[in-house]
């Protein structure tokens, strides 16, 4: 029998209301008490006023064969669909807690999945906020199933849109891949956790008593294991900053970043720039000063600010344009070059390359980190990463030598020797195989042996070293620096220089993918 019209919208507002309501008062009081919002309330402030529209609002799970709940929910723990942020398109899922913990089931998986495919198709970015107790037991292999379409799903949107994660409760088991695959994740401070195996398994294997949070919270992976990019201490200020973000991205790999003027003229200077190497190069100096100075509007998003912190990576403009800034922090073990830092910085170049996002290189970086531990932990493979990802990036690539640029590390960091398309230097800039004390021990030993007073001979066989060749004139000559510049004028030489880059065309040989030495 067909239900009349009005019977039949009846039920809707009801179904809806219902899907809307979540889990029930209850446990949306219990979300809010742990300091979390709901699945709605974070789209809510993710996106524009009034431009989120949801898809599969009725959707519903076949549930399991345990029979414990027989009640089935309408959207099945997970809100999904699209809006804009600050007027772009972007597509999102945020998973329910307060619905059967937010565990993922079959139609809650093809939810996800349908959202995913939609941002591919018309490239918009994908933003996924978790909070999740992982695969819905009850529905059994079909739970796992459901995770093996979003990971599909993960590896064929990368490259081709940005994916953005947010952890905003718990995530564990195979539920962490997903968010490993995308292009930036957020966590959040004492209400984010992720972890492949729990503290219940580790206390079983292992014997080690933990806590979720010392194994596998924000602080964790924010400092530690890298995982993070971004560590926020609440749900309000991570839904802020992924908006602030996405602000700097192109909708997709087709597309160039938005332009913003910010009213920052590109002829400005800074003086203060030639008093900011220190006279005594064993002193260390916050490589940030200059990044602030010739950013506009002194405007920069730190790429795991926390996470090797040696070498800094995140985005910023220059004459409106959105570019990827990688610098050495002299402030931090001397900016040295370490199998962490090689990575993070490897992962960020090759993003900026596949977004079309112009590559800035900042160096001063006196070598790579030596001794057994960073041996046997695999520099030599890491260390490759980087030099892979700059050399296989085809956006245009601009280095400034700042101060040290030594050895094979000066190769590494976006040398002319590597191609990269304009290589400048400060007159401060010491470009050489070995720093003076290096060089003069194995260039002079025997002399320095059999002196009467080796310190002095030391001393003076460094300064000669020092004026014949830790300056940036000699690679000036031979065509290896572009122009030695004054530090007063940086920031409008890289303006220019990106301007005139800005329709570089590369060709490349016919190939499915290199193999990066991961």
């Amino acid at each position: 029998m067909v239900l009349p019209l009005h019977d039949n919208l009846s039920r809707l507002e009801e179904m809806r209301r219902e899907s809307i309501q979540g889990g029930g008062d209850d446990r949306i009081a219990a979300q809010h008490q742990r300091g979390k919002l709901t699945a709605r309330e974070r789209i809510d402030l993710l996106l524009d006023a009034g431009s989120f529209e949801e898809f599969d609002t009725l959707k519903t799970g076949r549930g399991g064969s345990l029979g414990e709940d027989d009640h089935h929910y309408p959207g099945d723990g997970v809100v999904t669909g699209h809006g804009t942020i600050d007027g772009r398109e972007v597509f999102v899922f945020s998973q329910d807690f307060t619905v059967i913990g937010g565990s993922l089931g079959e139609a809650h998986s093809q939810k996800i999945s349908k959202v995913m495919d939609h941002a591919v198709r018309v490239g918009s970015p994908i933003i996924g906020l978790n909070d999740s107790g992982g695969a819905r037991i009850q529905e059994g292999v079909d739970a796992l199933a459901a995770y093996g379409e979003i990971f599909h799903r993960n590896v064929e949107a990368s490259g081709v849109v940005p994916q953005i994660s947010c952890i905003m409760g718990p995530c564990a088991g195979g539920a962490v891949y997903s968010p490993a695959m995308t292009d930036f994740t957020f966590m959040v401070e004492n209400s984010s956790n992720m972890f492949v195996t729990g503290p219940n398994v580790v206390k079983t294997v292992i014997h080690q008593d933990i806590t979720a949070e010392e194994l596998g919270g924000a602080q964790v992976h924010g400092a530690v294991s890298g995982v993070a990019h971004f560590v926020i201490p609440n749900d309000i200020l991570c839904l802020r900053e992924v908006r602030r973000l996405i602000n700097f991205l192109p909708s997709n790999n087709r597309q160039k970043s938005p332009f913003l003027d910010l009213r920052d003229p590109p002829e400005r200077t800074d003086p203060a720039l030639d008093y900011l190497i220190p006279p005594n190069p064993n002193q260390t100096y916050d490589m940030n000063i200059l990044i602030y100075s010739i950013l506009d509007g002194a405007e920069f998003l730190e790429i795991q600010a926390n996470y090797a912190r040696n070498i800094i990576c995140g985005f910023g403009r220059m004459g409106g344009q959105t570019i990827g800034l990688v610098a050495n922090q002299p402030a931090v073990l001397a900016g040295v070059l370490d199998s962490n830092a090689s990575t993070k910085a490897a992962r960020f170049v090759r993003f900026c390359d596949t977004f079309n996002i112009p590559l800035i290189c900042l160096v001063d970086v006196p070598g790579f980190m030596p001794g057994p531990e960073q041996e046997h932990g695999g520099i030599i493979r890491h260390g490759a990463k980087l030099l892979y990802a700059f050399i296989e990036a085809t956006v245009p690539r601009i280095t400034v030598i700042v101060r040290k640029a030594y050895g094979g590390a000066y190769l590494v960091m976006n040398s002319k020797h590597i191609h990269c398309d304009i290589n400048y230097a400060w007159p401060t800039a010491e470009i050489a195989v070995l720093g003076p004390r290096g060089a003069v021990e194995v260039i002079y030993r025997k002399e320095i042996k059999e002196s009467k007073n080796p310190d002095a001979t030391m001393a003076e066989k460094m300064e000669h070293y020092r004026k014949a060749f830790v300056n940036p004139f000699l690679a000036a000559k031979r065509g290896y620096i572009d122009d030695v510049i004054f530090p007063r004028d940086t920031r409008h030489r890289l303006i220019r220089t990106l301007q005139f880059l800005e329709s570089k065309k590369t060709h490349r040989p016919d190939r499915k993918h290199g193999n990066i030495p991961l």
